[in-house]
Order: structure tokens, then sequence, then C-alpha cells
């Protein structure tokens, strides 16, 4: 898929998610605009995965560490054929298959998240699992930056250098906001580089709002370097709805009926240009 093809399916995917946040009235917003770029790029190019093949022992593992962004992950499952749009319709619904946060019961998901800190632990046992068994399937764990704070992530930031898991990739969904503000004003994170650098990582920057660049950094990861990868994406919470755009709130803030024509009004006109 080309790069502007990536595009017109990333404001499409962002579109279907405020329209699942809009109808549920319940969501992560922010977090979720903030990832849609990355995880279009991941499932429409990056990742080795078919929908009518979920057991593939060769596919590649995803794993979404911030599972409170459930609403971007079944956009997404959905537009790459892994969830039927009669489930995602009934999402916020009693007796729905979807929760509020992904489960190992919907096609595509390879494991319960939703309690921070937990993705990156899973990810190393996968991609540890892979190298004991000679397989080639590269395992990609999404993470909040709001989430480095939870001291899990460096026992396995630690156990996977040791083990020199190349085939391992964590992303830091870089939008600078969490829950109760500023990540910098809650618990400091910078400098990530250095700090996973210091831990041996192979540590990448990007900008996660830029499909071309996502696309290009993946392209350059060297999977045979005996180093585990870290991808610093830096985006914006909010990304592609304007009152929305590095504003707190809407971490977890829902649109009403004005808010959403807005929002609707503003990704259409994005899609006609990208389409002409």
């Amino acid at each position: 898929m080309t790069v502007q093809n990536l595009n017109i399916k990333a404001e499409e995917i962002r579109l279907r998610l405020l329209e699942i946040i809009y109808k549920a009235k319940a969501g992560h917003t922010g977090g979720d605009l903030s990832a849609v770029n990355v995880l279009t790029a991941l499932y429409f190019d990056v990742l080795n995965v078919d929908p009518k093949n979920l057991k593939m022992e060769s596919r590649d593992r995803f794993i979404l560490s911030k599972g409170h962004c459930a609403e971007v992950f079944y956009s997404v499952l959905e537009a790459a054929g892994f969830l039927p749009s009669e489930d995602v319709n009934t999402y916020g619904q009693d007796y729905s298959p979807l929760a509020g946060h992904p489960t190992v019961k919907n096609p595509g998901v390879e494991i319960n998240t939703g309690a921070l800190g937990h993705g990156l632990s899973a990810g190393v046992g996968m991609a540890l699992a892979a190298k004991m068994d000679s397989k080639n399937y590269k395992t990609i764990v999404l993470m909040g930056d709001g989430e480095q704070a939870e001291g899990s992530i460096y026992e396995a930031a630690m156990a996977a250098h040791k083990y020199q898991l190349d085939h391992l990739v964590a992303i830091i969904d870089r939008n600078g906001l969490q829950i109760s503000g500023n990540t910098e004003d809650v618990m400091p994170l910078e400098s990530i580089k250095d700090r996973w650098a210091a831990f041996g990582w192979d540590v990448i920057e990007m900008n996660g709002d830029d499909m071309e660049n996502i696309i290009d950094t993946f392209n350059k990861i060297n999977y045979n370097n005996k180093q585990p990868h870290l991808i610093i994406s830096r985006t914006t919470k909010g990304k592609g709805v304007s009152y929305m755009e590095n504003v707190a709130k809407w971490h977890h803030g829902v649109p009403n009926v004005d808010e959403y024509d807005i929002a609707v009004s503003e990704i259409k006109e994005r899609i006609a240009v990208l389409s002409e």
C-alpha cells in the first residue's frame, strides 16, 4: 500500500473510531487518535498477519500494552478483516463481545491487556519463545508514555537485552499527556532515549504523526543486530481533530453532538483532499 493510501486508510480509521466512541459514550479518545497512524502502518504494511489464518505459526505478534485505547485497536482490526462490523457496532452495549480493554476472545488479539506495564513483559516472553524455537516472527509492543512509570517495564527491558531479542520492537506513543496532565509534571521521563540506550536497546526516534517517516523507520530496523529495538514515536494527543490536539481532557473525553460533527467534517475534508 502506498503512503498516500495508508494516509487515507488512517483517516478512515480515525473517522470510525470516533463513531464508535460517540455511539458508546465512552472511550480514550486522545490516546486513540495519537496511535492511529502507527497502528495503520503496522496492520497494512509492517506486520505479517492474516485474518483468515489467526494461529499461523509464522505470524508476527502485536501487543497493545496501552490497552485502554481499545477503540483504535478495534477499528484497525475491523478494517484489516479481523473483526466483523456487526460486533464493532455493539461496542459499549450490554453483552457486547468487545470489552473496554482487548481480550483474547476477540480475533486478532494475542493477549488480554489493560493493566499498564504488563505488555512488554509478555512481549519479551513471546520474543524469547521465538528465539528458542528458531522462529523469525517479530513481536511488537505499543506502550503509552504515562505507562513508563511502571517498574515492570524496566525489568522486561533488562531481560530483553540479556537475551538479545532483536526481533522485539517496543514503541512508546510519546504524546506527552496522560490522564492527570503533562507526563513531565506527573513523572518526568526524559531523557527516554538515554535511559533505554543505557538498558542496551537500539533506540530510534520517529515522527508518529507522519506516515512516510513511520514506514521508513520500520524498513530500516536491523533484526539481526542482537539488540531489542525501542521506537520513540513522537505523536500528538488527539491527532486529527483540531480542538482535541494537545488537550489533556481528551484523554478520555467523549464529544457531544456538535463536537462530533466538527470532527467528522474535518476528517472527511482531509480524506477528500488525499483522494484527489
